[in-house]
C-alpha cells in the first residue's frame, strides 16, 4: 500500500538527517554529499507525505464540526472547508503517486543533446540551427547550464551537426522526449516561388555518463590530431588540436575542435563517446527486456517525425500524444513545457 512505502520513506528521511547532522559525517565531505543527494530525492515525497497527514487531521475536525454544529450556517462552512481540503487532498495524493512511481535511473544526469540535418539540404541545416536555439533557451528559462561540445556549420548559417551539453538536476527527465524525428513546414528564405518545403533533423539525447558507469580501457580507443577547419574545409588553427577519438571495439568515432586546447578537445570528445556508449548498452538492455526503444533517433526521414513545426500555420503538433498547439514562435523560443509535462505523464501512465 502507498501509505506504508510512504512511511517508510518518511523513516529513512529522518534517519538520513540524523547522519548529516553526526559529527563524524560532517568531517568527511564524500560521505554528507551522497547523504545530501539521497536527502534531497526524498525530501518533495516527504514534505507532501506531511502535508497529506495534516490535512486529514483538519478535515477530520471539520467534519466533526460539520456533523455536531447547530449552527445551520456554522455548518455549511464546515461542509465548504471538506470540500476543499479533500480537493487538496485528492491533487496531493495524485502528485505522491506520481513520485512514486518506478523512475528512470538516469532522470537526474546531465545530457548531452546531438542534432543532425536530415532531409532538406540546406533548410534542414537552418533546421537544425533553430532546434539547438530552441533547447539553450529552455535551459537559460529553467536555469540550466548549456555548453557548446561539438559543431558542424553548412556556411549559410545553419548545422550539419551539432553537440552541446545540458547541466542541472534532472536534465535528462526533461529533455529524453526529445529524441527523434523534427519535421519543419516553410517557406524557405531561398525559395522564389514561394513553396512551402518540408525538411528534417534529427535529435538524440544521451544521458551523461560519468567514468564510472562507462569503463574505457586505454587499449579501446585510438587517439588522432588534426589540424582544425571551418565550413567549407579551411584551416581555422595553425595546430593539430583538433581531435579524433575511435572506440575501437564498437567502431564508434567521435571528433571534436571547438576548443583551441587539444586536451579540452579531448575532454569533450571522451565525454560524448561515454554518453554514447552507455546510450548504448541501455538500449542493449531495454531490447532485452522489451521495452519501447524511446531513444531511438531513427534515420531521418519524414515518415518517422515526432513533432512538426509548421510556419503557415503558427502550429507545432507533436504526433506520440496528438497534441497540437497555434504558438510555433513561443514553443521556438524555449517554451516546452507543455509538451514536456503531458509526455511525462503518459510515461508515467504506462510505468504504473
Amino acid at each position: 500500500m502507498w501509505i506504508e512505502k510512504v512511511a517508510a520513506i518518511e523513516r529513512r528521511y529522518d534517519e538520513l538527517n540524523q547522519e548529516m547532522a553526526d559529527q563524524t559525517v560532517a568531517t568527511d565531505p564524500e560521505r554528507l554529499t551522497e547523504l545530501a543527494r539521497e536527502g534531497s530525492e526524498l525530501t518533495e515525497i516527504v514534505g507532501l507525505y506531511r502535508a497529506y497527514r495534516a490535512a486529514e487531521t483538519e478535515m477530520a475536525g471539520a467534519r466533526e464540526l460539520a456533523h455536531t454544529e447547530d449552527d445551520p450556517e456554522m455548518t455549511e462552512l464546515a461542509e465548504v472547508e471538506v470540500a476543499r481540503l479533500r480537493e487538496e487532498q485528492e491533487a496531493r495524493l495524485e502528485q505522491l503517486q506520481r513520485l512514486l512511481a518506478p523512475k528512470d535511473p538516469n532522470d537526474e544526469k546531465n545530457v548531452i543533446v546531438e542534432i543532425r540535418a536530415g532531409t532538406g539540404g540546406d533548410e534542414a541545416g537552418l533546421f537544425a540551427a533553430d532546434l539547438f536555439r530552441m533547447y539553450t533557451r529552455w535551459g537559460e528559462l529553467h536555469g540550466y547550464r548549456t555548453e557548446m561540445l561539438s559543431h558542424h556549420e553548412t556556411g549559410v548559417g545553419g548545422f550539419k551537426e551539432v553537440i552541446f551539453q545540458v547541466r542541472g538536476r534532472g536534465a535528462y527527465s526533461q529533455l529524453k522526449y526529445e529524441s527523434g524525428v523534427h519535421r519543419v513546414q516553410r517557406v524557405p528564405v531561398t525559395e522564389a516561388q514561394g513553396r512551402i518545403h518540408t525538411s528534417t533533423a534529427t535529435v538524440a539525447v544521451l544521458p551523461e555518463a560519468a567514468e564510472v558507469d562507462v569503463e574505457i580501457g586505454p587499449n579501446d580507443v585510438r587517439i588522432d590530431v588534426f589540424r582544425a577547419t571551418g565550413p567549407g574545409g579551411q584551416s581555422v588553427n595553425t595546430t593539430d588540436s583538433a581531435i579524433r577519438v575511435t572506440h575501437l571495439p564498437t567502431g564508434i568515432v567521435v571528433s571534436c575542435q571547438d576548443e583551441k586546447s587539444q586536451l579540452q578537445n579531448r575532454t569533450k570528445a571522451m565525454a560524448i563517446l561515454r554518453a554514447r556508449l552507455y546510450q548504448a548498452e541501455q538500449e542493449r538492455l531495454a531490447n532485452e527486456r522489451s521495452e519501447a526503444r524511446r531513444n531511438q533517433v531513427g534515420t531521418g526521414e519524414r515518415s518517422e517525425k515526432i513533432r512538426t513545426y509548421n510556419y503557415p500555420q503558427n502550429r507545432v503538433t507533436d504526433h506520440r500524444i496528438g497534441k497540437t498547439v497555434y504558438h510555433l514562435t513561443a514553443v521556438l523560443s524555449g517554451e516546452l513545457d507543455e509538451f514536456i509535462e503531458e509526455l511525462a505523464a503518459t510515461e508515467q501512465a504506462d510505468r504504473a
